[in-house]
Formats: C-alpha cells, sequence, structure tokens
C-alpha cells in the first residue's frame, strides 16, 4: 500500500472516532510510522510503505481511536523549539505553558526551581536559553523525575539541571532567584468535563490535587516565599478562573508586583510575583 492510499483511509476512520482534526492526526501519525519529519509527508506520500510502517500507522491509528494523545503514542511532544519525552507518567505540555517560559526568560536569573516538574519542559526551556543559569526540577513522581532526567539528557542539560524527588519544597534545599511551577488546578467537580484524551490517559495526580483545585497554590504561597531571594520571582501557571484567589494567596504572603498574564485566547494563564528587593529574610 502507498502512503497516500494509508492516510486517505484513516482519516475517516478518526473522524467516526469523533477526533478533532483527523487529517491532521492521521499525517502525524504516518509521519511518525515512517520514520520522518510531518513537514517532508507530502514528498512521500507516493511511497509504497513497509510493512513496519504500515504496522505502525494501523496501532497508531487504533491508539488515535481509542483516544490516547498523539504525545504519548509518538513519545515525544515539541515546546519551546525543542522536543519532550512524554509518556503516560508526565502531564503533555500544552502551549499555553510556553507563555510562562517566554515570562521566565524576560529577565536574568542564575538559579531557578521548577516545583511538579513532570517532563521538564519549563526548566529545561528556561536553561537552555539562559546559558549561565542552573536549576532543580523536583516532582512527587519519582516515575516522571526519570523521564525529566532523560529529556535533560537529550538536551546536553544534565549538567546544569537536576532533579529532587519532593512534596512541593519539603525536601528541597537551598534559596532561588526564579521559581515556576504549573503545579494541578482543576477542581474535582471539573474533571468529569475532561476531554477523553485528558481524563483517560493523563495522570490525575498532575492535573487535579482534589477539592476545589487549590491546595497545590495554597502549598506553594506558604512555602516558596521564603525560599525565594530578595527580588526573586515565583511564576505560577493557573485554571482561567483563579487569578483572584491565587494573586490574593502571595499577597497575603508578603510579594509585591503581583500580575496576571493572558494566554493566546484571552484567558488569566500565569500569576508572577516578587519578593522585595530589600528583604533579607530567609524564613
Amino acid at each position: 500500500m502507498i502512503a497516500q492510499d494509508a492516510l486517505r483511509l484513516a482519516i475517516p476512520r478518526l473522524t467516526a472516532a469523533d477526533i478533532d482534526n483527523a487529517p491532521r492526526d492521521a499525517r502525524l501519525l504516518l509521519a511518525y510510522a515512517m520514520g520522518i519529519a510531518v513537514d517532508r509527508l507530502t514528498l512521500h506520500l507516493p511511497d509504497t510503505l513497509s510493512e513496519p510502517a504500515q504496522a505502525a500507522f494501523e496501532a497508531g491509528i487504533n491508539a488515535r481511536i481509542n483516544r490516547q494523545p498523539i504525545a504519548q503514542i509518538t513519545g515525544q511532544r515539541q515546546f519551546w523549539g525543542r522536543s519532550f519525552k512524554v509518556t503516560q507518567d508526565t502531564l503533555d505540555p500544552r502551549p499555553e505553558t510556553e507563555i510562562l517560559v517566554a515570562e521566565a526568560l524576560s529577565r536574568p536569573f542564575v538559579n531557578m526551581l521548577d516545583l511538579g516538574t513532570g517532563t521538564g519542559c519549563i526548566l529545561l526551556s528556561c536553561l537552555a536559553d539562559m546559558p549561565m543559569a542552573r536549576g532543580l526540577g523536583s516532582d512527587l513522581s519519582d516515575k516522571a523525575l526519570r523521564v525529566a532526567e532523560e529529556n535533560a539528557t537529550r538536551l546536553n542539560l544534565s549538567t546544569r539541571a537536576h532533579f529532587q524527588q519532593s512534596d512541593w519544597l519539603k525536601a528541597i534545599p537551598g534559596r532561588f532567584d526564579l521559581i515556576t511551577s504549573n503545579p494541578p488546578y482543576i477542581a474535582a467537580d471539573e474533571m468529569p468535563g475532561l476531554s477523553p484524551d485528558v481524563l483517560q490517559w493523563e495522570p490525575h495526580a498532575a492535573l487535579t490535587p482534589g477539592g476545589d483545585g487549590l491546595d497545590a497554590y495554597r502549598a506553594i504561597a506558604a512555602q516558596a516565599p521564603a525560599r525565594l531571594l530578595a527580588g526573586g520571582r515565583l511564576l505560577l501557571e493557573i485554571g482561567p478562573t483563579q487569578s483572584h484567589v491565587v494573586s490574593a494567596m502571595l499577597a497575603a504572603q508578603g510579594l509585591r508586583n503581583i500580575r496576571t498574564l493572558q494566554d493566546f485566547d484571552g484567558r488569566d494563564r500565569v500569576v508572577c510575583g516578587e519578593k522585595s528587593q530589600d528583604d533579607d529574610n530567609c524564613g
């Protein structure tokens, strides 16, 4: 079978399974099965599929029909211009998280901490674009930490990026001039409304802390300010309705210049706070 025919037959199957943008997903899976970049696929559509490629494409289509995310099928996700390994033990990096990375890189830093690091996409993206900096990524999941360590190795950042298992900052030593986090923030009663791609396949611990979805922010707001150097920054990704309450938590801990950044769709997405320049209390 030639690649073009395989693609033509696969798209209606994905459409019938209610897969959004079935043509895009079919092209991504076909390129993956053929071992080529997706932007080269059109040139190779007249090619005959090898038996291994045909089997891989069929397996990928079946997995997508079962609502497994593309990133988990292919094992990778593009984020901030780089490829990151993704597994079922990590949250799939989202484009809106790049808003946090852009803000982190808007000012120099030398020592950062990324809480709930998952794939390490925030920490490693920041370090890759800030060559003099070093950083620590923490996560409660040992499996997620292994994925982050592999991503650091793949991106040649192992000498500057280190990882440690911790429940937020409880096991983390030292102080930092930048602390970032994309913590679980979905309320328990919002979970059933998630798409099957997310609800059935992504780790629930990375999606929700239960209850009102704010427990992670309570912990970070209580622990992080004392671990910031004077003038240090705290950047938190949030759900689109959480800006006011998270901002109030940071203000109650004495952080200054608190503001909220919007994502590409104009929704509140990142809350930023700073420690006073003259605050020399190490907690």
